[in-house]
């Protein structure tokens, strides 16, 4: 745990969206010391956090967040809910704002709407930081999140003590957006690479190789990835399939990345191709599918499950 309280004044902060991520997120900010409200859509997981960590403030509207916070930090599935959160008549962060306030988006969003989000918001003289992550559920709970941040100098100096009290590294990308769009192509390029590696993993099943010594054979080489170290065994040769990460908003990152290039009149036909690929498993296996169900479908395609004997179905 990152003792952040001894380094630095407790701040008023809000927090919107607890879900697998923002729950575990807004509690630590709570433990090191900062004064915390919340809110999120579902009733059950405002509850569920107040209970486990005393002394959180329950809010039933992002009106009432802002009017509790300083800096509002919200988690949320993309750039069209932050901006509803924001500007929502009555009950969005702007009808219960002062001017001074900060919104810290650690989305998964579009670059191009967290800019139009921050014009509005400067309009009312508040400004903001875009700082989606990286880490996982695991990430989020043992505060060890990897932090890709957007925004002005001054206003990321304000909202280093939450991503320290959150997280394990913090890179500042450049301006606002710079963060959104770098998110977007890491899980670009951590799709090509789960695409990629269950194909050669299906093959070498095939072929009688044994896909738990190919995965170590990848971890001492140069195919290995994170894919290789912290998903295949844990994930596909255990037969659970269960990262926490659902398929779809994978999906979205890859969309956003290949609307970044078409923007920027950029041919990128490998991403094209991953995102076709990823648009069938989606609709094979349906809203809500873990993202390791990628390689479930590969599997389907080609025909070979890949299990090892040697490791055994967990």
């Amino acid at each position: 745990m990152h003792d952040a309280a001894s380094t630095s004044a407790a701040l008023r902060v809000g927090f919107i969206g607890l879900g697998v991520m923002g729950g575990p997120m807004a509690g630590h900010l709570a433990r090191v010391g900062h004064r915390v409200a919340v809110h999120d859509a579902q009733a059950g997981a405002t509850a569920a956090l107040v209970e486990a960590q005393p002394g959180i403030r329950p809010c039933t509207t992002a009106c009432e967040v802002a009017r509790h916070s300083d800096i509002v930090v919200t988690m949320l599935p993309n750039g069209r809910v932050v901006r509803e959160v924001v500007f929502a008549p009555e009950t969005g962060l702007l009808a219960g704002w002062k001017a001074g306030g900060l919104l810290l988006d650690t989305s998964s969003a579009e670059p191009w709407l967290t800019r139009e989000t921050a014009e509005g918001l400067a309009a009312r003289g508040i400004a903001m930081v875009d700082a989606p992550v990286s880490g996982a559920a695991w990430g989020a709970q043992a505060a060890e999140l990897v932090f890709m941040v957007g925004g002005a100098a001054a206003d990321v100096a304000r909202v280093r003590p939450l991503l320290d009290a959150m997280g394990r590294a913090v890179f500042h990308l450049g301006g606002l957006g710079a963060g959104h769009t770098m998110k977007c192509l890491n899980n670009l390029v951590t799709a090509l690479t789960l695409t990629a590696t269950a194909e050669g993993l299906a093959l070498g099943t095939r072929a009688g190789l044994d896909p738990a010594v190919m995965t170590q054979v990848l971890n001492e080489s140069t195919g290995g990835s994170w894919i290789t170290r912290t998903h295949i065994d844990q994930r596909v040769l255990s037969r659970r399939f269960d990262d926490p990460f659902k398929l779809e908003l994978m999906l979205k990152d890859m969309g956003i990345a290949l609307d970044l290039a078409r923007s920027q009149d950029m041919p990128a036909p490998l991403s094209a191709a991953g995102l076709s690929l990823w648009q069938a498993a989606d609709e094979a296996r349906g809203p809500g599918a873990s993202v390791s169900e990628l390689v479930r479908w590969v599997e389907t395609q080609m025909g070979v499950e890949i299990r090892s004997p040697s490791a055994g179905a967990a």
